[in-house]
């Protein structure tokens, strides 16, 4: 077993931490793109619509829903390995598997097979954001928070350059978009090893919380059948009400997945009341006994919507919209897309140790919409508008260009502002959700004030794909800047609270 943290010299405890921490960044970034843009660069290449793509962001609905299995995380542990690390070591296994499992679909021939692997793979890759995000809340002092969200922006966007950039490159060079699933899949057996022999386990002063077993399960069975049976319930109000859940109407399906989600719920969530589901509920208590917690919940919405909603078809925008190929849009993400990664989570980091965290989050999130004026004006002015960038052949380790390929300077702009600000952005929101969790219930914390992070980028996949097809895609991202504006105007009013949450290490 890997020895406490406490039995090794100072310094190298951080550095170890550390080091993890930037591994466990990407090991949590690196399945995303895999039911994301890489994803839906496979399925734009195959021919599907704008319109269908749109609804296959609800692939993504698990990053939303997972505080409700969040409290079965904190409440067991797996054996041998010790709070959170088993969860993780097993997590990245199972998440290999799944990926391979993946890559020997068709999604043209079987769409509804491929979207369900998907949204296995999905699932997984929560519950390993949940225990990752737990893992590095409990691992980490609160000084260290600053720096720490800095090295998970880092490794998260390293992992995203890799699996939304590279792999598309790969895909182009190999014409095999499976065998890029299947190579993904093995890289997530690697992290896993390099996982179990490097994390530290937790202080002692870290345990689950206590409760019945069996109750936990048997409210976390209610919580399921309660999503089900409220899906369901609103199905058939509409089909009552005359809806056709097949119409070709595509704002008509957007009703009934709205109505679904909603109802599901609601209902799942009340039925947890009659069936003691005693971790989440007492999870739920502790996090709102907090003040402002309302408030702080509103504030993890609204701050990433804007950028959710430029980048949830960015992929699609590229491919189709602008008719890059998949190979200059992975050259530029793995070029100076992960040279701004890394500048940025630098010096997000840098600003981080420096700044009051309420002034990082505010600036950090206006350059966040700024950025998406990048996408807008390639829209506008086209490609080719600041004419191309010739990147001459090259062989590297994981990636190689067999003749010299040209790349749209307007594009590399766009991409570099996004990737920058992301990253500054969001190591700010790391360190933000990191002060917020409490010690006993920091997976289901993290988990819930993470899943409404996430309601942004999820639920306006729908809309988007019906906004970009019926105006366009110079409104579409206006439209982006326009929804942020009001998550800075409620960082600035909780601007107190949020430099109070750098005070404390709270214990609830």
């Amino acid at each position: 077993m890997t020895p406490a943290i406490a039995d090794t010299p100072r310094g190298l405890q951080r550095l170890r931490r550390l080091f993890v921490i930037l591994l466990l960044g990407f090991a949590s970034g690196l399945p995303l793109a895999l039911t994301g843009g890489a994803m839906q660069a496979w399925l734009t290449v195959d021919g599907l619509d704008l319109v269908t793509l749109g609804f296959l962001s609800l692939i993504g609905i698990p990053y939303t829903f997972k505080f409700l299995w969040a409290p079965l995380i904190d409440r067991f542990d797996l054996p041998v390995l010790g709070r959170r690390r088993g969860w993780i070591v097993l997590l990245l296994f199972v998440l290999g598997a799944a990926l391979l499992l993946m890559s020997t679909l068709s999604p043209a021939r079987n769409l509804a097979l491929f979207a369900s692997v998907a949204v296995l793979v999905a699932c997984l890759s929560a519950t390993l954001d949940v225990v990752i995000d737990a893992y590095r809340t409990d691992l980490l002092e609160p000084s260290e928070r600053g720096l720490g969200g800095s090295l998970t922006v880092l490794g998260y966007r390293l992992a995203m350059v890799l699996s939304g950039g590279i792999t598309l490159i790969w895909a182009e060079q190999w014409q095999s978009w499976p065998q890029v699933y299947q190579v993904m899949a093995g890289l997530s057996v690697a992290v896993g090893v390099l996982a179990l022999l490097l994390m530290p386990a937790l202080p002692e002063r870290f345990k689950a919380p206590v409760s019945k077993a069996g109750g936990e399960l048997r409210g976390f069975l209610a919580l399921v059948v309660g999503v089900g049976v409220g899906a369901w319930l609103a199905h058939q109000l509409l089909v009552l009400l005359g809806l056709d859940p097949d119409s070709s109407d595509r704002w008509v399906r957007l009703v009934f997945v709205v109505t679904q989600i909603a109802a599901a719920m609601l209902l799942g969530l009340s039925v947890t009341r009659w069936v003691r589901f005693e971790t989440l509920n007492a999870s739920l208590r502790s996090y709102f006994s907090m003040r402002g917690a309302g408030a702080f919940l509103a504030l993890v919405v609204l701050y990433k919507v804007g950028d959710a909603f430029a980048l949830s078809l960015s992929t699609p925008f590229l491919l189709k919209g602008m008719h890059f190929s998949q190979s200059e849009v992975g050259l530029a993400n793995k070029t100076i897309g992960l040279l701004m990664t890394i500048v940025g989570a630098i010096v997000g980091g840098f600003f981080l140790l420096r700044l009051r965290l309420s002034t990082a989050v505010i600036a950090f999130g206006v350059l966040q919409l700024v950025s998406n004026l990048g996408f807008y004006l390639l829209a506008r002015e086209g490609a080719g508008a600041w004419g191309t960038l010739n990147v001459p052949a090259f062989s590297l380790l994981i990636v190689h260009l067999d003749t010299p390929t040209p790349m749209d300077s307007l594009l590399l702009f766009a991409l570099s502002l996004d990737n920058f600000a992301g990253g500054m952005g969001t190591a700010a929101f790391v360190a933000l959700l990191s002060g917020l969790c409490g010690t006993r219930f920091s997976a289901t914390h993290y988990a819930l004030l993470s899943a409404f992070a996430t309601l942004g980028r999820v639920f306006v996949g729908p809309f988007a794909g019906v906004l970009a097809d019926a105006y366009g895609w110079k409104v579409f991202f206006l439209v982006s800047v326009v929804v942020g504006i009001p998550g800075l105007l409620m960082a600035w009013w909780l601007r107190r609270e949020v430099d109070a949450t750098t005070q404390v290490n709270r214990s609830v």
